[in-house]
């Protein structure tokens, strides 16, 4: 009688489970078809989409793919439970910190989206607290449904698991190549982005409390038809669980523990570990990228003279003499330059080219990383590309001299070697669109302030400054930020996510947008339209993991109105403080500076790269730097490729990586002189003085 209930026990749920999915199913596949329909009326889609490998133009009505813990279409419930305490063990807490931690400048660590994400605000964590209560009441009935039967198995587990030991060496050493391809597995498994997205954690979901349910039935009819043996189990438990040492009943504990041991251990005695459940989302970091895909890694906190903290990191090549540094653009971070992997990515390609690579980060994450661990949302965010090109970049760069300079005159092999100019190495820079705007304001101004900048090239993709020729949208943004610019600056210092809920949201929704693509294609389609028209890949960009639940890259809206007074005014200059006396007591005159009428003080060559498909920074606006240049003697070049906005540093161009890595080969190293060989020339010349 019992397994003849068990039996439509089992029949039943995988019937209901099966009727939900596929309801479920139908309606991603109604979105998705509507979303095809949207996609072939809306205008401009060829233009926006055909830069995009991989995406389906056509509109389809195809069917969602199949959760990463469906099989087949047979779901695989205890695979997913196996996948899922894989990821919670190699997801685990790792210490970044390496070196010598008293060395509070050089300290290491990942990278500004992991260490700065566990500091939050005050209103953060009440906002954050606030949304956790009101869904824990909501999934309150589930949660004690839940419970019941995890806590049943646990004690199951508890009595009757049982590991036995190795029967001998041939035996031993075919679980140590186990061990090994168990390894090599989890490396693959945390290289690959297998982030689940909305639905799939709506199917799997709607699964648990299926298998939850059924397991409470299951269990009832187990009672009512063999009741001593129920008692029995009961019994047994009840007085295990007294006699345990934690003295913690299992209902009440919000991490159950699971006895497990790993296969090719020398004790294969059970170990307890954790088992939760994963958010499952995208939060790789650039250290996570960089080593498993085999480089090094070197990560530098820098404090800038306004009290931010920046994460400089690196890519190391000690010995070299040549040193390039890459900066990003507006809501990026260095994640951007390794995101086409070993093959298209540019920080890769100068280090196998010989370069000591290192990855500038823009003060701006949500975190709000800086010295006064009290600093408010509207004072952190109170700065605009000024801070960027005068405090930013100069810290950075003067931790990078101060590194170079270090290892190469403590290298035994250049002991006995000096340099012509007094510097080392040689220092390139590699930057995109606010980037490239911040270097220049660097430049400039470390000229007017009679200081060393310490580069030798500068290779510009789209820069930014020029925007008096734009699109409508981009008009539009302008005129509302100067017209409200009174009432939005105390309300909205910063745009960005302010929630690790709605962070977490988008991290899934790019995964989502990825699976169904025609709602993916649709959505590209409309941030496009907002952007100007702009062909990049801008749903792809929102699935790079530094757009992740712990932290996330957010805009000042200072520097928003930095860019509208740009546009405004038609030139290239810095921010203007609002009256003639304030901008006398920071600039020296009523005007901010025009940062085109000093071009002339460019000393080093200038590589601008504009994108004839850009509508963020158009190609006019680039050539208006190169023309400018050009009239003020400095060394420039200008070249042109059909390229998008992003397509700079997202995408893979191996035209443009070609390109670039061409003109990082024109600077050669310092020239260097035999310490002893001049030495033994000075000599020479007071013997032949001393003798005359």
């Amino acid at each position: 009688m019992q397994r003849f209930v068990d039996n439509v026990l089992a029949v039943t749920k995988e019937s209901v489970k099966t009727f939900t999915y596929e309801s479920v199913n139908n309606i991603v596949r109604f979105i998705n078809g509507i979303s095809a329909l949207l996609l072939a009326i809306l205008p401009g889609k060829a233009t926006v989409l055909e830069s995009i490998h991989g995406w389906e133009l056509r509109p389809t009505f195809r069917g969602p793919r199949l959760p990463r813990w469906m099989e087949n279409g047979v779901s695989s419930f205890n695979q997913f439970i196996h996948d899922l305490s894989t990821d919670s063990d190699s997801s685990s807490s790792v210490d970044y910190l390496s070196g010598d931690e008293d060395n509070d400048e050089d300290m290491h660590f990942s990278t500004p989206l992991s260490q700065a994400s566990h500091s939050f605000s005050k209103y953060d964590k009440r906002q954050t607290r606030r949304i956790k209560c009101l869904f824990s009441w909501i999934m309150w009935p589930a949660k004690f449904i839940l419970k019941i039967p995890i806590s049943l198995w646990r004690s199951s587990r508890f009595s009757g698991s049982t590991i036995p030991s190795s029967p001998g060496r041939r035996q031993l050493s075919h679980l140590h190549s186990k061990k090994f391809h168990f390894m090599k597995d989890n490396i693959v498994y945390r290289t690959t982005d297998r982030r689940r997205g909305v639905v799939e954690d709506i199917q799997l979901a709607i699964e648990i409390f299926i298998e939850a349910v059924f397991d409470v039935v299951h269990k009832a009819a187990h009672i009512f038809l063999s009741p001593i043996e129920a008692f029995r189990s009961l019994f047994s438990w009840w007085f295990g669980s007294h006699d345990s040492a934690s003295g913690e009943s299992p209902i009440d504990c919000v991490d159950t523990s699971i006895p497990t041991a790993t296969l090719g251990e020398d004790d294969p005695t059970p170990t307890e570990r954790p088992f939760h459940q994963s958010l499952n989302t995208d939060a790789r970091t650039c250290q996570d990228v960089i080593t498993e895909l085999g480089y090094p890694y070197e990560a530098f906190r820098v404090v800038t003279s306004d009290g931010y903290v920046l994460l400089l990191e690196r890519i190391p090549r000690r010995e070299a003499r040549k040193a390039v540094y890459l900066q990003h653009g507006i809501l990026d971070s260095s994640m951007g330059w390794i995101s086409n992997g070993v093959v298209g990515s540019p920080a890769f390609a100068a280090f196998d080219q010989g370069y000591d690579v290192f990855l500038g980060n823009f003060r701006g994450l949500v975190s709000r990383e800086h010295v006064d661990k009290k600093i408010s949302s509207r004072q952190y965010w109170r700065y605009s590309i000024n801070e960027h090109g005068m405090r930013d970049i100069p810290a950075m760069i003067e931790k990078i001299h101060q590194v170079k300079t270090s290892e190469l005159k403590n290298n035994q092999l250049n002991q006995e070697e000096e340099v012509d100019d007094g510097q080392p190495y040689k220092l390139c820079a590699i930057c995109h669109s606010l980037g490239g705007a911040a270097i220049l304001m660097y430049i400039i101004t470390s000229r007017i302030e009679e200081k060393p900048h310490r580069l030798s090239r500068l290779i510009l993709l789209s820069p930014a400054g020029f925007h008096d020729d734009s699109s409508i949208a981009f008009t539009l943004v302008e005129y509302l930020c100067l017209l409200l610019a009174p009432i939005l600056a105390p309300l909205l210092p910063g745009l960005y996510i302010p929630t690790r809920f709605f962070r977490m949201l988008l991290n899934k929704l790019a995964r989502d947008f990825h699976n169904y693509p025609a709602l993916g294609g649709l959505v590209q389609t409309l941030m496009s339209y907002g952007v100007g028209g702009d062909s990049s890949n801008w749903v792809g960009v929102l699935g790079l993991p530094h757009y992740n639940m712990n932290d996330m890259p957010g805009v000042s809206f200072y520097v928003a109105l930095h860019l509208a007074q740009m546009k405004r005014a038609g030139k290239f200059m810095m921010f203007d403080y609002g009256s003639p006396a304030a901008n006398m007591e920071v600039y020296g005159s009523p005007e901010p500076l025009d940062l085109g009428e000093y071009y002339g003080l460019i000393d080093i060559p200038v590589d601008l790269v504009a994108g004839k498909k850009d509508e963020v920074i158009r190609s006019s606006m680039v050539k208006k730097h190169y023309r400018l240049m050009k009239d003020s003697d400095v060394e420039a070049s200008y070249e042109e490729f059909e390229y998008a906005h992003l397509d700079f540093t997202f995408s893979h161009h191996e035209e443009l990586l070609a390109y670039v890595m061409s003109r990082l080969m024109l600077v050669a190293p310092p020239s260097i002189q035999r310490h002893n060989q001049k030495v033994a020339r000075l000599k020479r010349k007071d013997g032949n003085g001393s003798t005359g």
